[in-house]
């Protein structure tokens, strides 16, 4: 049930998600010690989800080298934590279907799992209904249940539930924990410590990420009080282990609150938990920012340095941005220049922080001229970095400038597939192309942005606007509008009324 349980909290309770969905998160098996002679080695780098694994796997075979359970199990999961799940769901029927080596129910509850997730709820059904009594046991059913919360079924998931408990199939907290994040998905947190209550009355011990759902419940209703009892209960249980996610979580809810000083005590005994977990280091890091405290945020950081563990990109990252939420953007321009320095790869996701920070003080400049540098030390940006600088002169209305931030990040596409410009600010864009700019600089804009997004009534609105504006006809462009099945609205009509306006 890792993938829903990971995603079980809503999006205002972003911290809270990101906490529990790390808790979960599996690191390859693999090393580099093994890299190019085991299966895993030519599997790996084939990330498109176009490109099929049986051939890899039949080829390995054929050149008479052995699979086992074990080897494809660990493929598996790691595809499936890399969100590979259409090529994780390929290596597990292969390895059903060959027959060549065994194939345990958890790796069957592993596959109808995915079948969820590949080929929808529907075919998951239909897998699981065509098992045979003997087969149906608990796993199958736990797998189920999983893809009934992970739809957000929440009929189907109490009935399937139900008869999990008649089988004596939910003596473990993992169906419990799965209907209480299917409650966090569905918005009804209110239900969850009633699920943990209900499992306790029926003899089913509670683990730390029952507990921990049931905090979040509490803390995401502003509930403090009742969120500090169910604290106070999970630390009175020996058997329970206490790690730093969940002080981290209730410290972030009184940060929330307002409640800081109660937030540093927590802050504290999440130190405590930490032992050299770089991610958890990290995640303190950002709350501490939160509560302003640089010092605390630079104790904490030179700590990180000290770990074996190299600093990664996700670190500076980290802490640029809890440098730039306290307003030290000198030290975070210091910071960029050890990170430009550390041989980590450049991603560009590390200077678009700052770049971020500068926008919202207002310092648009600075970030342009800090992304022009960047140019002239030889490295492409990506779209978003210029699109952040668009966004930040669209906030100051120079829309000038916006507009060649834009095309900037057109520009550089073709070496980013799938990045999509933000609706308001092409529109912002469009709205003033088509009122302040010849028409033949609006037909070159759309048609560049037409590699990026299809044709929409924005974009011919300004085609149409642009060329009225020129004394252009435009009877071509509503025959182009009509041919994308785009219909004429009030605000198209609108438009078309200035050509007779003018015309007069």
């Amino acid at each position: 049930m890792a993938s829903s349980i990971s995603n079980s909290l809503k999006s205002n309770l972003s911290f809270s998600q990101t906490l529990i969905s790390n808790l979960f998160s599996v690191r390859s098996v693999y090393t580099g010690k093994f890299a190019n002679i085991n299966l895993y080695s030519r599997i790996s780098p084939l990330g498109s989800p176009n490109v099929s694994l049986v051939p890899v796997l039949d080829q390995w075979v054929e050149e008479g080298k052995k699979v086992s359970d074990v080897e494809l199990d660990r493929i598996i999961r790691d595809l499936r934590h890399r969100k590979r799940y259409a090529q994780a769901l390929e290596v597990s029927e292969w390895m059903s279907s060959k027959e060549l080596c065994p194939f345990s129910s958890s790796a069957r509850a592993v596959q109808l799992d995915l079948i969820g997730q590949v080929r929808g709820l529907e075919s998951a059904e239909t897998y699981f209904n065509n098992m045979t009594g003997e087969e149906k046991i608990y796993k199958m059913y736990g797998a189920m249940l999983n893809c009934y919360v992970r739809e957000r079924m929440v009929d189907k998931s109490l009935s399937h539930l139900q008869k999990m408990k008649e089988l004596g199939f939910a003596s473990t907290p993992l169906p419990y924990n799965g209907l209480m994040c299917l409650y966090s998905n569905t918005n009804q947190l209110e239900k969850i410590p009633d699920v943990l209550s209900e499992m306790q009355e029926n003899g089913v011990s509670p683990d730390s990420f029952s507990y921990r759902l049931c905090i979040n419940s509490y803390g995401a209703r502003s509930a403090l009080k009742s969120m500090e009892k169910i604290l106070k209960e999970m630390e009175n249980k020996s058997n329970i282990h206490k790690d730093w996610i969940t002080y981290a979580m209730v410290a972030n809810f009184y940060i929330k609150a307002g409640l800081n000083e109660k937030a540093l005590v927590f802050l504290k005994k999440a130190e405590t938990k930490l032992h050299k977990d770089p991610l958890g280091c990290n995640h303190l890091i950002s709350l501490y920012a939160s509560l302003g405290s640089k010092a605390e945020v630079m104790r904490l950081w030179e700590r990180r340095k000290t770990s074996p563990r190299k600093q990664i990109n996700r670190d500076y990252i980290i802490m640029l941005g809890s440098l730039v939420k306290l307003g030290e953007f000198e030290d975070a321009e210091a910071l960029l220049k050890v990170w430009e320095s550390s041989g980590n790869c450049y991603d560009f996701r590390v200077p678009n922080t700052l770049l971020i920070g500068y926008c919202q003080k207002g310092l648009i400049e600075k970030a342009e001229s800090m992304l022009r540098d960047i140019v002239e030390k030889g490295k492409t940006p990506i779209p978003n970095s210029w699109s952040i600088v668009a966004t930040g002169y669209i906030e100051k209305q120079n829309m000038e400038k916006a507009f060649e931030c834009m095309k900037e990040a057109i520009a550089v596409l073709a070496e980013h597939k799938g990045w999509k410009p933000k609706p308001k600010i092409i529109s912002s864009i469009l709205s003033w192309l088509s009122d302040n700019k010849d028409v033949e600089e609006v037909e070159t804009f759309v048609t560049a942005l037409k590699a990026v997004i299809p044709m929409d009534r924005e974009m011919y609105h300004a085609l149409i606007r642009a060329s009225i504006r020129a004394g252009k006809e435009v009877d071509g462009i509503l025959e182009s509008m009509k041919a994308d099945k785009i219909d004429e609205d009030e605000e198209t009509r609108k438009i078309l009324s200035l050509k007779h306006d003018k015309a007069e």
